[in-house]
């Protein structure tokens, strides 16, 4: 167990506790040394966690700490690193840039032993297309589900025969080549998917939709399952 990984494993452990747990019990459950418990109670308390307490009396977390960039493990590193290459080889360029700097915001803070483990990561992600979004902006999509706003857009089905429709988009899928915004449609009346690249118009519209984006989420998934094909 690396350093990181021990001091995360303290913060865990105290989280659980309301009362104060003793040097002794919390050495004990981690399987090191008083000495070294004293150490690390000291390390996160000049890190910035409201660790009270002192030797003999025993330690206690308050509410409201949250846990710093530093203290990820080297597998969720991995899996932070692994995910932003993902997007920036599929995603648009927007969310492209974005995972790019949130990485690099995370590198700035992490203690040295775990930035190397960043940045020399092994993991890569094989060249993959973008995806084909048409004459469409995703960014807008994605701004809309945040803003629970309807789309006007126009959409044309596998034979290339458009429709105007309203819909309330409540998700984007990322499939391998293509993305798929998932919505009600106020024509159908029912959850609908819609190819990015079979959309030739869209506009935002200032009417927000008249339910909560994540309640009509939950009911998408009650009918769908996991994540719906294209149509």
């Amino acid at each position: 167990m690396t350093r990181s990984e021990r001091l995360l494993a303290l913060l865990q452990v105290l989280r659980q506790h309301r009362q104060p747990v003793s040097g002794q019990k919390l050495a004990e459950s981690l399987g090191i040394s008083l000495r070294t418990l004293y150490r690390d109670i000291a390390s996160l308390q000049a890190q910035g966690a409201d660790i009270e307490g002192e030797a003999g009396v025993g330690y206690v977390l308050r509410p409201g700490f949250m846990l710093p960039p530093l203290m990820f493990s080297p597998e969720e590193i991995e899996a932070l690193v692994l995910g932003s290459r993902w997007v920036a080889s599929r995603a648009d360029n927007d969310l492209n840039a974005a995972a790019g700097n949130a990485l690099a915001k995370i590198e700035a803070v992490l203690p040295p032993e775990l930035k190397r483990q960043l940045q020399e990561s092994g993991l890569l992600v094989a060249p993959g297309s973008k995806g084909n979004d048409g004459v469409i902006d995703v960014a807008t999509v994605r701004r809309a589900m945040r803003e629970e706003r309807k789309l006007e857009i126009t959409y044309g089905d596998a034979e290339g025969r458009e429709s105007r429709r309203v819909i309330w988009p409540i998700a984007i899928g990322y499939f391998e080549r293509q993305r798929v915004i998932v919505g009600w449609c106020e024509l159908r009346e029912d959850f609908r998917h819609f190819r990015t690249d079979r959309v030739t118009a869209m506009t935002m519209a200032e009417q927000r939709y008249p339910r909560r984006r994540v309640q009509m989420l939950r009911q998408w998934r009650q009918q769908q399952g996991f994540l719906a094909k294209p149509q």
